[in-house]
């Protein structure tokens, strides 16, 4: 009877710890529309590009090749995977690798781009995959759309290294481009971070972190499909399992696990509780920071963590922006130039750098 009356407690200690571990804001006051004023909605009217149907069509069938795979494999089908993207493409852009603040790197130089504009991008990868090298199609547009020169982080990745190197490694960075470009130091005229998915995630917790800190904040911020909600409680992570060719097969088995014991698993993996603005921005205060810009696929998982961030964020009083196509791949935009709507995204990302500069020069 001891026994047993141990063994209750216990199981209760562990439910309430993992209730306290994933207890933050309620983020369904923000899954309302976003404000007509701060959101824009692409696609052509017969859907999807061709260019973009055949993609998905090879990416669900890689996608099916994970099932079955052991954790090991899966993660080194990933890497090989993403490092694979640039193969067999020309790039007009150099590529400098540099030591950026003890934090590999590398600069990304269109021709004539300017040094003294810059951009940190932060690669995504679900933290555990994904390079500079892997990301070349995204940077190097950047440079050329940003006329900017961009420096590409290899933050530390999991699981050979904690969550909290790579947050520490952008932050170093971060530091480093604020004094430091291509060929000479000096602080940017103009100075923008950006990242794709764990990347995004990066890039928001950058930009809360350079506020807190009293740092030059950048001028602006792009984030591509961020996930920005590590308890995974916005409704399209399980509303859009199906539709996202890129996650779905990927974290599929992870939506089963009672979120009593996914937040277990996060907190002894990561050392974080999710709700910890350090891995979950939407969680944090979002007031007094710089203009914001994500976009999102209407078809894949984070749809709502993008929703929720810019809704909280122009609650705060922060100018966040929200733009969304339907039915795309999340991070379309890493399939430039092949994809119409990569190619779409991107002028959308210049149009919106020009805005924020001729607001701060008026």
């Amino acid at each position: 009877m001891t026994l047993l009356v141990l063994l209750l407690a216990l199981i209760l200690l562990v439910w309430l710890l993992g209730w306290w571990f994933a207890r933050g804001d309620d983020l369904t006051a923000y899954d309302h529309p976003v404000d007509p004023s701060a959101a824009e909605r692409f696609g052509a009217a017969d859907g999807p590009s061709a260019a973009h149907r055949q993609a998905e069509d090879d990416i669900r069938a890689k996608g099916g090749a994970v099932r079955g795979m052991s954790r090991r494999e899966s993660l080194q089908f990933m890497r090989n995977f993403m490092e694979e993207i640039p193969a067999g493409r020309r790039f007009q852009c150099t590529f400098h690798p540099v030591d950026a603040g003890g934090v590999p790197a590398e600069w990304v130089l269109a021709p004539g781009a300017d040094p003294r504009r810059r951009v940190l991008y932060i690669h995504g990868g679900a933290f555990i995959g994904g390079s500079a090298n892997s990301h070349r199609t995204i940077t190097s547009r950047y440079s050329e759309v940003a006329n900017a020169a961009v420096l590409a982080v290899e933050y530390r990745l999991m699981p050979e290294n904690r969550r909290r190197a790579g947050i520490e490694d952008c932050r170093a960075a971060y530091r480093w481009i604020l004094e430091n470009g291509p060929d000479e130091t000096g602080a940017p005229d103009y100075l923008y971070v950006s990242g794709d998915s764990a990347g995004g995630n990066l890039s928001l917790v950058v930009s809360a972190w350079a506020r807190d800190a009293g740092l030059r904040q950048p001028d602006a911020v792009i984030a591509l499909s961020p996930l920005t909600d590590s308890t995974y409680s916005g409704p399209s992570i399980r509303g859009n399992l199906d539709s996202d060719a890129m996650l779905g097969p990927l974290f599929r088995a992870l939506t089963k696990i009672p979120r009593i014991l996914l937040t277990w698993l996060y907190v002894l993996e990561t050392r974080f509780r999710p709700v910890d603005p350090r891995v979950s921005p939407v969680h944090g205060d979002l007031s007094r920071l710089p203009p914001t810009l994500i976009q999102v696929s209407e078809s894949e998982m984070l749809l709502d963590d993008a929703r929720r961030y810019v809704n909280k964020a122009r609650a705060a009083g922060s100018p966040a922006f929200l733009q969304s196509w339907p039915g795309l791949l999340h991070v379309w935009q890493i399939l430039n130039p092949e994809l119409p709507e990569a190619n779409e995204a991107f002028e959308e990302i210049g149009e919106f750098i020009q805005s924020v500069e001729a607001t701060r020069l008026n």
